[in-house]
């Protein structure tokens, strides 16, 4: 299912420039990637009950491969790490945190304000802002994709 066009709350809004890199890593202690059945077509590691869940109008995180739940904490906190966050919310967390994985996949992972997150890959439907993230993203990893993870 496509997503609504030009939302600016889903938009990186840090500049890594000038950026204190203290702010990202107190928000990286804070914030926990817990999933979501409802984005699992693979359930691993999860614990989720029941396994998966998938909604056909989610976009599944795991449609091209399964990710167990370290990879997507890692990918999660690189993302933060290097600032691929929307705005931060009145409770102190970014709506959005977005990241790219070693074969240029996309995700976004997304939190309701509790600073717990489940995620998603951004597929074709998403084209746009896949592009987007990944421009983002390999500006703020210029060389070698293995040395921005």
């Amino acid at each position: 299912m496509s997503r609504s066009g030009n939302r600016p709350n889903r938009r990186v809004i840090i500049s890594m420039e000038g950026f204190e890199s203290s702010i990202l890593a107190d928000v990286a202690k804070r914030v926990r990637y817990v999933g979501s059945a409802h984005h699992k077509l693979h359930p691993g590691d999860y614990g989720f009950d029941p396994p998966s869940n998938p909604r056909p109008s989610k976009s599944a995180c795991d449609d091209l491969k399964p990710i167990p739940t370290r990879e997507a904490e890692r990918l999660f906190r690189s993302g933060i790490e290097r600032g691929m966050v929307s705005a931060f919310g009145k409770d102190g967390f970014p709506k959005y945190v977005w990241a790219v994985d070693e074969d240029g996949e996309v995700y976004e992972a997304k939190t309701d304000g509790s600073g717990f997150y489940h995620g998603y890959r951004l597929g074709t439907n998403d084209r746009m802002h896949r592009d987007y993230i990944l421009k983002e993203w390999n500006h703020r990893c210029p060389t070698r994709r293995e040395t921005c993870r």
